[in-house]
């Protein structure tokens, strides 16, 4: 295969892929609709055409049969009359025309072959394009359909539905860590305050029993515990001062 082939071809290959992709449905449907209606309008002036010539050739048909006729009568005529020269003179007269009418009978006959051969290619024309029209309506809407059908999937192919997903999944992950790590704070601020006081109350058992650990050892008899409700501070503080006044609000209560 020669170079130039080979360019030949890629450059047609080209060509045919351009103009393929190019060509548009609904557009090449209504073009085909338009050209086929052109060629009905040639075909309707084609059979009037030949409609028209086989009425004149009718026309002449019956002219030269007419005038055959006409010299046959004359003929007879001359021959009753006794002129047998004015007779064979007529009779030459209606085989001229005879001869002419048998020549526009053929041209007669093949004209109403021609007419009725193109009156069927212009039924069957009207019945394609009539069929045209229907499926180019049908295949217009099947067209766009595709054409939407094919919008649709390209834009869910741009949607990641799994990465929203993933997003969401993440963010209610870390809501749960935030209400858990709340949850825990919580917990441990209400520890923190409950150690608190039982630090006070085991600490005031350690204080008692380290003085009289110190009494035993000194050999001086160990403080008694206090009566409940009593202190041992000498000097009242104002914190003792609202707290006695408080024990007597509850008192009276």
């Amino acid at each position: 295969m020669g170079l130039f082939d080979r360019i030949g071809r890629l450059v047609r290959a080209n060509l045919n892929d351009l103009v393929s992709k190019a060509e548009d449905p609904e557009k090449i449907l209504e073009q085909a609709i338009i050209d086929m209606q052109e060629d009905l309008v040639q075909l309707r002036q084609a059979v009037a055409q030949a409609i028209a010539n086989q009425k004149r050739t009718e026309q002449q048909y019956n002219q030269a049969m007419s005038q055959a006729n006409q010299w046959q009568s004359r003929a007879e005529l001359a021959l009753r009359k006794g002129d047998e020269t004015l007779a064979r003179e007529a009779l030459q007269r209606k085989k001229s025309y005879m001869e002419t009418a048998n020549t526009v009978k053929l041209t007669l006959d093949q004209t109403f072959g021609q007419v009725d051969a193109l009156k069927r290619n212009l039924i069957q024309l009207e019945s394609k394009i009539s069929e045209a029209k229907t499926k180019k309506n049908m295949l217009k809407a099947r067209a766009q359909a595709a054409k939407a059908n094919e919008q649709l999937q390209g834009l869910l192919g741009n949607i990641n539905p799994s990465s929203a997903t993933a997003a969401f999944e993440r963010m209610e992950e870390k809501v749960l860590q935030l209400e858990s790590r709340s949850q825990a704070a919580g917990e441990l601020a209400g520890s923190d305050f409950e150690s608190k006081f039982a630090a006070l109350e085991a600490g005031s058992d350690v204080d008692d029993e380290l003085m009289a650990l110190k009494a035993q050892i000194s050999g001086a008899p160990a403080p008694q515990a206090l009566p409940a409700g009593q202190t041992t501070a000498k000097n009242p503080t104002p914190v003792d001062d609202e707290l006695e006044a408080l024990k007597k609000e509850l008192d009276k209560m």
